[in-house]
């Protein structure tokens, strides 16, 4: 169940998270089967061992993006069935994947910026739009990151931080005419794009888990959404 919460979490797919707990629990000999069931907001798991069914429920509060925990509990279950781990040993990797540290908040803050550097140049944007997109990335990034830690909505977080990245389009264009309004937008805006959750809602909904896949289209629907409302409501007063 720590195992499966992890990967939902971290922003897995669902018949991965599935999948992955079932291969954990068969690698043990006493274990004669295992069923489990997960969705964006919680994981069942029933596990039948010596005649005996025991289920368990885990609730799954907080969604992120995390690869790097997604790839290591992978690796771990490939371990898992290459060769029998005790219970303890699988804590205990479980405990290192959990608190391995993450990169620092300026790293992902510049690369963040150096994201909508990239998509300026992708639609054709010129030095000054470049940089412009590069400095509202790393400002959007403060400004998501000061507001999450406010515990807000996602819904609100993505709101505010496309209100920001339009404002500062709109000043720097004031200040550089020849600056493109629409690109510099477009271009740090990308950074808000729930990318993930609408690839994962596609992939799940293919995999027939059309409850989690529906899940994930409503919350990727709702940020963009979100993004819309920010960005035009303060382009809409501009114009």
């Amino acid at each position: 169940m720590k195992l499966g919460t992890l990967l939902m979490a971290s922003g897995a797919e669902v018949y991965r998270v599935e999948e992955t707990m079932n291969r954990i629990c068969l690698s043990f000999p006493d274990v004669e089967s295992v069923q489990s069931y997960g969705t964006v907001t919680g994981i069942m798991l029933s596990i039948t061992v010596e005649g005996k069914t025991y289920t368990h429920i885990g609730r799954v509060r907080e969604r992120s993006t995390n690869l790097a925990v997604i790839d290591e509990i992978n690796e771990l279950s490939r371990q898992c069935c290459r060769q029998h781990m005790t219970v303890s040993d699988i804590e205990q990797h479980l405990y290192q994947i959990e608190h391995t540290k993450r990169y620092s908040f300026w790293t992902t803050t510049l690369f963040g910026a150096i994201g909508a550097f990239g998509f300026s140049i992708f639609f054709d944007g010129n030095i000054p739009e470049m940089i412009a997109s590069f400095v509202i990335g790393i400002v959007i990034r403060c400004m998501g990151s000061a507001l999450s830690k406010l515990h807000l909505q996602d819904f609100l977080i993505n709101m505010f931080s496309a209100m920001m990245a339009a404002w500062l389009a709109v000043a720097i264009h004031a200040l550089i005419p020849q600056a493109n309004i629409n690109i510099m937008v477009i271009s740090s805006i990308m950074l808000l794009v729930p990318g993930l959750a609408f690839t994962n809602s596609i992939r799940d909904t293919i995999s027939t888990d059309y409850v989690s896949g529906v899940a994930r289209g409503a919350e990727a629907f709702l940020c963009a959404t979100a993004i819309a409302i920010g960005a035009g409501f303060i382009l809409y007063i501009w114009r």
